[in-house]
């Protein structure tokens, strides 16, 4: 008499019942490592986004003003009002305007800086803060009048 071969192989593979708990045991701790990893990239990711439009925004300001001066300090104001009403909190904020092409037709450059506190994840051990950096460049208008 013959045995039939599927009932060979599963004397063969032995038994596997509770394999799957056991992978799930193992992997349990991986994926939830993972979850908090991308949990805590997300404030970041968005500190980053809102530095970047907050930089824009200053370029922009800075490139209508009249003079190097009021060109700063307009690109100063608006930085700190765009992080503001994104509800982002700078421990250091640095908007550094370089005005060394501002005439009709040059252009103006604004860089921000923030320091961003990520010590709520202090459980994920990572720095308790990250610097993010964004700079933007504008136009002025080449057909301005009046100011410089």
């Amino acid at each position: 008499m013959t045995t039939r071969p599927h009932r060979r192989m599963r004397r063969l593979r032995g038994d596997e019942s509770g394999s799957v708990a056991t992978e799930l045991v193992l992997l349990t701790p991986l994926l939830i490592v993972l979850l908090l990893f991308v949990v805590a990239l997300g404030p970041l990711a968005g500190a980053r986004l809102d530095v970047n439009g907050a930089a824009a925004q200053a370029a922009r300001a800075a490139s209508i003003a009249r003079d190097p001066a009021t060109a700063t300090a307009m690109a100063t104001q608006t930085a700190t009002s765009a992080l503001g009403s994104d509800h982002v909190t700078c421990g250091d904020l640095t908007v550094a305007t370089n005005t060394s092409q501002f005439q009709p037709g040059g252009q103006v450059a604004v860089t921000v800086t923030c320091t961003v506190d990520l010590s709520d994840l202090a459980g994920l051990r990572l720095p308790a803060a990250e610097t993010v950096s964004s700079t933007s460049t504008s136009v002025i208008d080449t057909y301005r009048t009046g100011g410089t």
